[in-house]
């Protein structure tokens, strides 16, 4: 194996032999094998596509493996071979309707789009082979440019899937997918050819978080300023994780009057903001931290866990037999709950009923923590903040978005927090927020200092209030606005949004704790010279670069 596509890689170079997210060598291979089938897909839906053909089958299947395959989520090698075994069959079905449909096959087609297989041997043999690793590209500018738009796609593909899963789609980014998978099969585009892509990557990007922040507010309402118990109430409890807000809803229906409490845990903490859950009476909490913190308050929670995305980590046997996968995630010998079918729901009833037998959840710290700070809600509260600005009780605004992750190296966020000066505001999104949300931080006129926006497909949301915020002070540039950018990244959630940030023309952007592994010299050269993107150091010396002292 060889994975560098997240920021835990090993020695910052790459895994070799077992991920340090617990994945196996022979996982990490299948999953290669997977993204290797959808570029083989690619090359013929790409001109099946502009002889319209859309084939909806092909389109769910491309976003639903490329989100398989980010770091954290499907632990499951059963589950990655079958999908495998799909896609083969699927590349021969768009093919036959390419040429169905009077077109013709590209010509020199490479190894992903010919390679068959009908025995499970011959999967593994392939997956072992060397073309289909992310090494494969000799040239390592290539290679870096190649797969950060590989892990740009894996990005939109999470939020294309729960835009899906709310019933909204936008059929350009399926195509974009498409294109960019096939074009990392195309041996004569240029650097240059590229670049351009990788940014055509951001700019998809932000109309995939577009599309899913309207998807999330049209179906549940603009998220809205909310005090979130971190304590816990002596019911039994389920503790739902991830992104899905479909998965949320579900549970809340079938858990009502049942007896059991539902608590959010790691990236389901903004769900307490949208409006249509705040009628739930049994919605009680969050409990915990991020992602990493699994094991032990997992163990503490003592009720069953509904993994409904990423980030899963390999589970200890003390709480195994509680913990439940559904959707994209998947884990060996746990117990996955069905995806939909013919329109009706989830069945979380296995879930429900082991919560009931279950004692409740042991407290591991009381209190609250507010958020529900998207663009709807900042943008009501806009004059005010704008006042805070001019004169001067405001003097600068700090977007620390991203993930979270288990290196001591990410005390430095926390210290940072820390030691902003009081007339600051951190603009949040993602579960890098907990290296700061439960700091006494103050307020600055009733404008609290840690403004938490939501997921990190909300990142979406302090874009859009940048962008209105240059339109109020009548700037011309973006980059003009007392904003500084200090982003914490771990998986290819974080690498769209960066991506999306650059399409939009921002600048000066910090990227830590340790640059992506996977830009080779050259890359990060182009990157500091277009973009003014650099790493992070110290956070006392980092805060008096920002603030020009």
């Amino acid at each position: 194996m060889f994975c560098y596509q997240c920021q835990e890689t090993a020695k910052g170079i790459g895994c070799t032999k077992r991920g340090v997210c617990g994945k196996s060598d022979d996982l990490a291979n299948m999953q290669d094998l997977l993204v290797y089938v959808l570029k083989g897909i690619s090359i013929f839906i790409v001109p099946a596509r502009k002889l319209g053909v859309e084939n909806e089958k092909v389109n769910q299947f491309i976003f639903n493996s490329l989100f398989m395959t980010i770091t954290n989520v499907n632990f499951n090698k059963v589950a990655i071979i079958r999908k495998i075994k799909e896609g083969i069959k699927l590349k021969e079905e768009i093919k036959a309707q390419l040429i169905k449909a009077g077109g013709v096959l590209p010509a020199n087609l490479p190894d992903c789009a010919t390679w068959k297989a009908e025995i499970e041997t011959e999967l593994e043999g392939k997956a072992n082979s060397p073309e289909v690793r992310v090494l494969a590209t000799e040239n390592e500018d290539v290679r870096s440019l190649r797969n950060m738009l590989i892990y740009g796609l894996k990005g939109i593909a999470a939020y294309v899937e729960h835009s899906f899963n709310l019933g909204y789609e936008n059929k350009e980014l399926y195509a974009f997918m498409q294109k960019g998978l096939a074009a990392t099969t195309d041996n004569t585009l240029s650097i240059d050819e590229l670049v351009d892509l990788v940014l055509e990557c951001g700019k998809y990007g932000v109309e995939a978080m577009a599309l899913l922040d309207k998807a999330n507010t049209e179906t549940y309402g603009n998220p809205e300023i909310t005090k979130v118990n971190i304590g816990v109430r002596n019911n039994p409890g389920i503790l739902i994780s991830g992104h899905d807000l479909k998965d949320m809803e579900e549970l809340l229906e079938q858990s009502e009057g049942t007896g059991v409490d539902i608590y959010t845990h790691g990236e389901m903490l903004p769900a307490h903001y949208y409006p249509a859950f705040k009628k739930y009476e049994h919605f009680v909490g969050n409990y915990g931290n991020a992602w990493w913190k699994q094991n032990e308050e997992f163990e503490k929670f003592n009720g069953p866990i509904l993994m409904t995305t990423n980030c899963i980590i390999p589970p200890r046997d003390s709480y195994k037999n509680r913990v439940f996968t559904t959707g994209v995630v998947g884990y060996e010998g746990i117990k996955h709950i069905p995806d939909r079918k013919d329109g009706k729901p989830k069945d979380f009833s296995k879930v429900i009923e082991m919560a009931k037998k279950c004692p409740p959840p042991i407290e591991i710290e009381k209190g609250e923590i507010v958020g529900g700070f998207a663009h709807n809600q900042v943008l009501a509260l806009a004059d005010k903040v704008v006042e805070a600005v001019k004169s001067g009780a405001i003097k600068r605004f700090f977007v620390m978005a991203g993930c979270d992750g288990r290196m001591k190296s990410r005390n430095y966020y926390t210290e940072f927090a820390k030691k902003l000066p009081q007339d600051t505001i951190i603009l949040t999104a993602g579960c890098a927020k907990y290296r700061y949300n439960k700091l006494e931080l103050g307020d600055i006129g009733g404008i609290p200092r840690v403004l938490d926006a939501g997921q990190c497909n909300d990142s979406y949301s302090l874009a859009v209030i940048a962008l209105k915020l240059k339109e109020v002070f009548g700037l011309d540039d973006i980059n003009k606005l007392p904003i500084s950018y200090n982003i914490a990244w771990y998986e290819q959630k974080a690498v769209i949004v960066l991506l999306a940030l650059l399409y939009l023309g921002v600048k000066n952007i910090h990227l830590g704790p340790t640059l992506p592994a996977f830009l080779s010299p050259n890359v990060t050269k182009v990157l500091v010279e277009k973009f003014n993107i650099g790493g992070i150091t110290e956070a006392e010396k980092d805060i008096k670069m920002f603030l020009g002292n």
